[in-house]
C-alpha cells in the first residue's frame, strides 16, 4: 500500500501480474467493469485476481486453482474480498465445476501447460456470455521448449482461429515476462 494526499493505493506490480504487463506494453481492449463476471483460470494465490476484484468491486471473479498449496492461500485471500470465490479444481475439466458456475462475461487464462490454448478454448464455449472476451496469456516454453516463442505464438493463434475465435489484440510482455505474449479475443458464436 501506497499513501497519497492521505488515500492509499496498492501497488500493481507487473513482474507479478502478467496482466499489469499487458496494460504497460499498450494493451487497448480491457473489458474489466465495476459489474463484470469473470472466471479467471489458474489463480494461483490470487495476486491478480485481487486486483481484478478491486476493479469488478460489484461483479464477481470465479477462481479455479488446481494446486491445493496455492489455494490455501486464495481461500485466505476470498475471506477478505466477498467477490472471489476460489474453486480448487483443474481447468482442463470444466465440467468438474460447471454446477457451480454462470455465464461470464470475461475469461482470463494464465494456465502454464502444453495445453493452454485447449483448455482456454474449452471454458470459453461452456461459460462466455455471447458479447463476452477472453484473455489468454500464453507461455510459450510451457508449450514446446524446442520451438522458437514466435512459432508457438503463430500455432496457438491458428488454433484460436481454426476454432472460432478472432483475435482482437496481441501483446508481447518482454521485458516483464519472457516468452509470453497475451492474447485477447471474442468468440465468433
Amino acid at each position: 500500500m501506497v499513501n497519497i494526499n492521505g488515500l492509499e493505493f496498492r501497488i500493481w506490480n507487473q513482474r507479478r501480474s502478467k496482466l499489469a504487463a499487458a496494460i504497460l506494453n499498450g494493451l487497448d481492449v480491457f473489458p474489466f467493469q465495476i459489474d463484470s463476471i469473470i472466471l479467471y483460470l489458474g489463480a494461483s494465490s490470487g495476486t491478480t485476481p485481487s486486483h481484478i476484484s478491486d476493479i469488478a468491486s460489484g461483479g464477481l471473479i470465479y477462481c479455479v486453482e488446481f494446486s491445493p498449496r496455492m489455494m490455501r492461500n486464495l481461500v485466505d485471500l476470498s475471506e477478505l474480498r466477498s467477490n472471489m470465490i476460489p474453486i480448487l479444481d483443474d481447468a482442463t475439466k470444466p465440467l468438474n465445476y460447471i454446477y457451480l458456475m454462470e455465464k461470464v462475461d470475461i475469461i482470463y487464462s494464465d494456465v502454464a501447460q502444453p495445453k493452454q490454448t485447449e483448455l482456454f478454448i474449452d471454458n470459453m464455449r461452456l461459460f462466455l456470455k455471447k458479447d463476452g472476451l477472453g484473455i489468454l496469456m500464453l507461455k510459450s516454453r510451457s508449450i514446446n521448449v524446442t520451438k522458437k516463442p514466435s512459432e508457438v505464438f503463430l500455432e496457438e493463434e491458428s488454433k484460436l482461429n481454426a476454432n472460432g475465435f478472432h483475435v482482437l489484440e496481441k501483446i508481447d510482455l518482454e521485458p516483464y515476462e519472457k516468452d509470453h505474449m497475451c492474447f485477447v479475443c471474442e468468440f465468433g458464436f
